[in-house]
């Protein structure tokens, strides 16, 4: 379980492909205090540590073929910078919403536009199913690239998100251009509401 408030980023250092999987070298400032088999969320997508660098400063993950069939993690390349949060420690405060690590989908990034101070981004899912368009609330709570978010327009498919200073400096929403695909999980309170109601 995540919360969405990012702990820092990570650099892509190696990609090496296994069969259908993606074995995926990080070079981050968390390494050093990892433990193989924990549990670290990339750009939203909760992945296992399976290797740390003998220096501690490189730690490998692999992403299965479902993973990469549903998130951004196939689109990844030598350098491209990852947002990274390890798993809530019970007691913690919750800063932003219940995040499982679960991608749902991905969204492409049609529009940034500067504010006075902040940045407005506006995302088109992807292949969208349409239940999922039901999951999308204004004021209501979404997960960009493992970054926990609030929702302030809506229409349809398409959606906006307001970015502050702090996030844009300290997550890979500084690195984001017009095009860029990025991983979605919608609340999953919703997700168990929607399920509920459906039926």
């Amino acid at each position: 379980m995540f919360t969405g408030i990012i702990e820092t980023t990570g650099k892509i250092i190696s990609l090496k492909k296994d069969k259908a999987n993606l074995e995926i070298g990080i070079e981050s400032s968390i390494a050093k205090e990892l433990k193989i088999g924990q549990s670290i969320a990339h750009n939203g997508v909760c992945l296992t540590v399976e290797k740390i660098s003998s220096a501690k400063k490189l730690y490998l993950v692999t992403a299965v073929k479902e993973t990469l069939d549903k998130s951004n993690l196939g689109l990844l390349k030598k350098r491209s910078m990852v947002n990274l949060e390890r798993s809530l420690k019970i007691g913690d405060r919750l800063d932003g919403h219940f995040v499982q690590g679960h991608v749902d989908c991905t969204a492409t990034c049609s529009d940034i536009q500067k504010q006075n101070g902040s940045f407005i981004f506006k995302f088109e899912i992807q292949n969208s199913k349409s239940g999922n368009q039901n999951l999308l609330i204004d004021k209501g709570s979404i997960c960009i690239n493992g970054v926990s978010l609030t929702l302030i327009e809506v229409n349809k498919n398409i959606f906006s998100v307001a970015i502050i200073p702090h996030t844009f400096k300290h997550t890979n929403f500084s690195t984001m251009k017009k095009g860029d695909s990025v991983n979605i999980e919608f609340d999953v309170l919703g997700k168990y509401i929607q399920k509920i109601i459906s039926k």
